[in-house]
């Protein structure tokens, strides 16, 4: 698809049927209109009958959770990751000092 290219998908979203316009590929729209629903019926189950604006607020608190906690993930695995490469480094240089 070109950068330009805006496709229409319609998705079901906690009954309701959405045209959603993106750039992105219809599978991906769908897969992410999927995820929101299921969330949806999740926190419905869980909580009981609300009105629909705060269950969907809820499942935005929610995804959004589950962002900044694969955010933060991410960032620790990069500090990690960045500390054993300076630690290796230093023993590398260690060891081609030595010659």
């Amino acid at each position: 698809m070109t950068d330009n290219a805006r496709e229409a998908v319609t998705v079901r979203i906690a009954g309701e049927e959405h045209t959603i316009r993106s750039n992105a590929e219809p599978e991906y729209t769908t897969r992410c209109a999927a995820h929101v629903d299921q969330r949806i019926h999740q926190i419905k189950k869980q909580v009981g009958l609300l009105e629909g604006h705060k269950v969907a607020i809820l499942a935005a608190l929610s995804i959004t959770d589950e962002l900044f906690q694969a955010l933060d993930t991410q960032e620790e695995s990069g500090s990690q990751i960045t500390e054993r490469v300076n630690a290796l480094a230093a023993r590398l240089e260690d060891v081609v000092s030595d010659r």
